[in-house]
C-alpha cells in the first residue's frame, strides 16, 4: 500500500518564488524515506502542504489512499508531523500537552492518558510529567514533540530535523526507537541536516534542489553511484614518509592516520596485501567524508554543469 503519493506538486508563493515546480514522489507503507535537500530546495514547503499547513498550488496528494483535496480529514487523521520549530505551549505541564493533543484526534480521556504515559515512559520522560514545558532541556523538547506527534498512534511520522541541537547520546537513542517504531509498521519521512543520520536511518532518499526532485532511489542504488570515498587508516606505528603502494593516491596526516582515495575499480584486499607486503600495519578504518553527502554535492554540481551548457 502506498503511504503518500505525490503527483505534479507545485506552489508558487504570493511573491512569485516558484519554491515545487512539479514534484512527483511516492512513499510506500513501512518505509523509512529520507527527503533530503539544502536549505531552501523546497523540503518544508512539500511538509507543510502534504499536513495541510500550506495550501499547495497545483497537483495532487493523497495520504494512505486520501486525497487532501477531497478527504483532508481523513488525510490529516493519518499523520504525525514533528515540525523543525519547538511549537510546544512552554507555560503547560508536559503529561498535558500530551493528552489535550490526543483530544484532538478524538481519543477518549482515559486513553489518551494511557498513551501518553506509554510515549513519556518510552522517550524518558515520564519523571518529568509535572513540569512545565519551558524547564525541560532542548533534547527533551524534541522527545515531547515525538511523544505529542505520535499519542493518536498516526500510519504515518513526518520529522522535520528532529535531532537538530541534541547532543549524540539522545540522537543515539532516538534514531534507535525510531528504528523500533519503523519496524512495528509506522512509515517514517525525515528531513535532516545530519546526513550521517539518513544514510544510517533510511532505506530510500529523494533529493530536493531548487524545487525539483533531482534523485528519487534506494539509499544502497544512490550510494553506488559515488565515484570515489576517502578511507582514514590508523597505523600502529608512525611513519616518515607516504608509503608507495600502486594504484593508491595516499596522504600523511601528522596523527599518523593514511589517508586512501578508493576509486570504484579498486579492490580492498589489493590495497591491505599491498600494505601487508610493506610490513604496515592497520589498527583501525574509518570513513573521512560522509558518503550521502558527498554523492549529494555531486550531483548539485552535475546539476548545475547541465544547465550551463544546456541553457534553454
Amino acid at each position: 500500500m502506498t503511504a503518500l503519493r505525490i503527483k505534479n506538486l507545485q506552489k508558487t508563493y504570493a511573491n512569485g518564488t516558484q519554491a515545487l515546480k512539479g514534484i512527483d514522489l511516492t512513499v510506500e507503507a513501512g518505509d523509512f524515506y529520507a527527503l533530503l535537500g539544502p536549505n531552501g530546495a523546497g523540503k518544508t514547503t512539500v511538509i507543510g502542504i502534504v499536513t495541510s499547513l500550506i495550501n499547495k498550488s497545483g497537483g495532487e496528494v493523497e495520504i494512505f489512499g486520501h486525497s487532501i483535496d477531497d478527504d483532508l480529514a481523513a488525510a490529516k487523521s493519518c499523520i504525525g508531523l514533528v515540525p523543525q520549530e519547538i511549537n510546544l505551549n512552554l507555560w503547560e505541564r508536559v503529561e498535558n500537552i500530551v493528552v489535550n493533543q490526543a483530544g484532538y484526534y478524538g481519543l477518549p480521556r482515559k486513553l489518551a492518558q494511557e498513551r501518553a504515559e506509554k510515549y513519556l515512559r518510552t522517550l524518558r520522560l515520564w519523571d518529568r510529567r509535572n513540569d512545565i514545558a519551558r524547564t525541560l532541556s532542548g533534547g527533551m523538547k524534541r522527545r515531547l514533540m515525538i511523544a505529542r506527534a505520535l499519542v493518536h498512534e498516526p500510519k504515518l511520522l513526518i520529522l522535520d530535523e528532529p535531532t537538530a541541537g541534541v547532543d549524540i547520546e539522545i540522537r543515539r537513542f532516538m534514531w534507535d526507537f525510531l528504528r523500533e517504531i519503523n519496524a512495528a509498521g509506522t512509515t517514517i519521512i525525515l528531513t535532516t541536516h545530519y546526513l550521517e543520520e539518513a544514510e544510517s536511518l533510511c532505506r530510500d532518499v529523494a533529493i530536493i534542489d531548487d524545487g525539483r526532485i533531482i534523485e528519487d532511489a534506494p539509499m544502497s542504488t544512490v550510494l553506488r553511484k559515488l565515484q570515489r570515498e576517502i578511507i582514514v587508516l590508523s597505523l600502529s606505528e608512525v611513519m616518515k614518509e607516504v608509503p608507495r603502494l600502486d594504484n593508491y593516491e595516499m596522504l600523511l596526516r601528522e596523527d599518523n592516520d593514511l589517508e586512501v582515495a578508493i576509486e570504484p575499480s579498486h579492490n580492498l584486499n589489493d590495497l591491505f596485501r599491498q600494505l601487508n607486503e610493506r610490513n604496515i600495519t592497520v589498527v583501525s578504518m574509518r570513513n573521512k567524508t560522509n558518503r550521502l553527502e558527498e554523492l549529494f554535492m555531486g550531483l548539485i554540481e552535475k546539476k548545475s554543469n547541465s544547465a550551463a551548457k544546456d541553457p534553454s
